[in-house]
């Protein structure tokens, strides 16, 4: 009994915003057909100190809607290196995302952008890669934007799946109107809430209480990069999964609550 309390008191106690998203993933990992397999995560997990925080409301909900959405970024983001194998990936607001190990195809360059605390824990917890390097930044300073070491010309893909849903509307507008301004052409993949995550219906989906709320995610981007090529919203509950209630996948066929009940993936390219 000695040798485990040790053990466990050398584990690491991470904020609980940045282990609850790795939890879900290794949770994710033990599902028979899961969403998303992700072994590092699952051994990361077994060196860190669960916050109560993880535990609190419905777990396998909120596990199911984290995934789902990871799934379909996990999705983006392979589909832009099939195409561009030697392309950049900038992971903004990485907080302990380990989609570099998921999707790699051993050619493509990532940056992982983050505050200086979080970069440190992901020292702590997963292997370098010569082709992957931590940047200091973050969605409200956008220094970082004029120092990214990615040649002209470069195929590049701009990745936001958690950082945006702690921001206000017009910290979304000013981040991605600066990505538009800094990148001649580029694709972003991030993730916005809707703007009734906080009901007691969107609660039951899995949302969390986000800082902002759009009706129509897309049609927002595009009001914010008006030059974009196209914008293309993508719903959880559209996706194919026996474990969404019969009653949740109903939803999606209501159309003015279809982007409303909880984050979607949204894509852009200009």
């Amino acid at each position: 009994m000695a040798t485990k309390q040790t053990s466990t008191q050398h584990r690491y106690q991470i904020p609980s915003n940045l282990l609850k998203p790795l939890w879900f993933r290794s949770r994710e990992s033990l599902v028979d057909n899961g969403l998303v397999y992700d072994p590092i995560a699952a051994r990361a997990c077994q060196r860190c100190q669960l916050a109560p925080e993880c535990f609190s409301g419905d777990i396998d909900q909120k596990q199911l809607l984290h995934a789902t959405l990871t799934q379909l970024c996990d999705l983006h983001v392979t589909d832009f290196i099939k195409r561009n194998p030697d392309g950049w990936i900038v992971n903004v607001g990485a907080g302990l995302d380990t989609r570099f190990y998921r999707v790699d195809n051993g050619r493509c360059h990532w940056l992982e952008l983050d505050v200086t605390e979080n970069l440190l824990w992901r020292q702590k917890l997963f292997h370098r890669s010569e082709r992957y390097h931590h940047v200091c930044g973050s969605v409200d300073n956008l220094e970082w934007l004029a120092q990214l070491p990615i040649p002209e010309k470069t195929p590049v893909m701009i990745v936001c799946e958690h950082a945006l849903l702690d921001c206000k509307e017009q910290q979304v507008a000013k981040f991605v109107q600066a990505l538009g301004c800094h990148f001649d052409s580029a694709r972003a993949c991030i993730v916005l809430a809707g703007d009734l995550t906080d009901s007691a219906l969107g609660q039951k989906l899995g949302s969390d209480i986000y800082r902002h709320g759009y009706s129509d995610p897309g049609a927002a981007m595009l009001g914010y990069l008006p030059w974009a090529r196209w914008v293309k919203a993508y719903q959880p509950l559209e996706q194919n999964c026996g474990r969404w209630k019969l009653w949740q996948r109903l939803l999606n066929k209501i159309h003015f609550l279809k982007q409303r009940l909880t984050p979607v993936v949204v894509q852009l390219r200009w």
